[in-house]
C-alpha cells in the first residue's frame, strides 16, 4: 500500500494572523478520506505573524508535538512551564486529563514556522506532562536522528503510543536507507526542499508539505535532497 499526499491537496485556512495548511481533517476542513494515519491525527504546517498566536485554550487525551522550522515558538501552560522554542526544537506535551496553553510568536518582526502535530496515546486519562529538546542541526545533517519514541531512547521526548518520529536534513548525494518491519506503517512529510523516496512500489518526488504513507514495505531510501527537512512517522 502507497499512499502520496500533495502539498496542494491539503486544507487551507488564512485568518491573516495565521496561515495554515491541514495535512489530515482538522477544525472547518474535513475530508472522510484524510482524517488521519494510524495513531497520527494532526500534521498543520503553521505559519504565525509576529506577535500574534494561539491565545490560552484547553486540550484533552491527546499527544501534542511541535516542531519549529523557523523563528521563535513562545509556549506557556498550566503546567507551569514556559519556553522558547527555535528551529531543531521539539516539544512534546501530553494533554491527558486536562492542559490549557498558550503558543506565541516570540518575535516582533519575524513570523514563525512550525509544525503542530497531534497523536491519539495508547490510553486516555494520562498525568498531564511537558517535555523539550533541541535537536543540533549537525545531528540530523545528513540522517536520520530519532526525536519522539515511546520509551525516549537516543534522548528523544516521549510519546505515549507506539510510535517513533525521525528527523533528518539531506542534501546533494546524502541519503539514508531506512528499514522497518513489513507490518509497521510508515508516514515520510517533507517540511522543506525536495527529496526522493524509493521503495519496491517505485521512486516518488517530494516537494516541500508533500508526504507519502506506506504498509507492507521492508527497507526504503531517501536520495537527492535539495535543501530537504524531512519528518519521518515509523507507526503500529
Amino acid at each position: 500500500m502507497k499512499k502520496v499526499r500533495r502539498s496542494q491537496e491539503r486544507g487551507h485556512a488564512n485568518h491573516g494572523w495565521l496561515n495554515s495548511f491541514h495535512t489530515f481533517s482538522f477544525a472547518d476542513y474535513h475530508d472522510e478520506k484524510h482524517m488521519g494515519f494510524r495513531s497520527l491525527r494532526v500534521i498543520n504546517e503553521d505559519r504565525v505573524a509576529a506577535g500574534q498566536g494561539f491565545g490560552t485554550h484547553g486540550h484533552r487525551d491527546m499527544e501534542i508535538l511541535s516542531y519549529v522550522l523557523r523563528g521563535e515558538l513562545a509556549h506557556k501552560d498550566s503546567m507551569g512551564n514556559g519556553s522558547t522554542l527555535r528551529p531543531g526544537d521539539i516539544q512534546r506535551m501530553t494533554a491527558g486529563t486536562g492542559v490549557r496553553h498558550s503558543e506565541f510568536n516570540g518575535s516582533s518582526s519575524e513570523l514563525v514556522h512550525f509544525l503542530q502535530i497531534w497523536i491519539m496515546p495508547e490510553k486516555q486519562g494520562l498525568i498531564p506532562s511537558y517535555e523539550e529538546r533541541h535537536i543540533p542541526a549537525t545531528e540530523r545533517r545528513g540522517v536520520l536522528r530519532k526525536v519522539a519514541s515511546r520509551f525516549g531512547d537516543g534522548g528523544a521526548v516521549v510519546v505515549h503510543q507506539d510510535l517513533t518520529l525521525w528527523v533528518g536534513n539531506f542534501q546533494g548525494d546524502e541519503s539514508s536507507v531506512f528499514t522497518v518491519d513489513a507490518a509497521r506503517y510508515v508516514w515520510v512529510h517533507l517540511a522543506s526542499g525536495e527529496l526522493t523516496v524509493t521503495t519496491s512500489e517505485g521512486e516518488d518526488r517530494l516537494h516541500a508539505g508533500d508526504a507519502i504513507g506506506f504498509s507492507d514495505v521492508t527497507e526504503f531510501h531517501l536520495t537527492e535532497g535539495v535543501d530537504a527537512e524531512v519528518l519521518l512517522f515509523d507507526l503500529a
